[in-house]
């Protein structure tokens, strides 16, 4: 299956190149996190097709997937 993989802030050098990655059938968000070399501690919050979802969450062919770090300011 392929996804749409975007990467935010801290995050960006993750990111595929073209923004499309490749995944077996049935991986969920961490195992996407795992083929990109995402560490999970730095990941804060996941988006799949917009909606606030955990790691564990399936992925299907053609979701999009947004990971965001902890964001500090002040």
């Amino acid at each position: 299956m392929n996804i749409e993989v975007r990467c935010f802030a801290t995050l960006g050098k993750f990111a595929p190149t073209d923004g499309a990655l490749a995944l077996p059938e049935g991986t969920d968000v961490a195992g996407a996190m795992a083929a990109l070399g995402v560490p999970p501690d730095e990941v804060k919050i996941i988006f799949v097709n917009g909606k606030a979802v955990g790691p564990q969450t399936a992925l299907r062919d053609g979701d999009r997937l947004g990971l965001f770090p902890a964001v500090g300011g002040g």
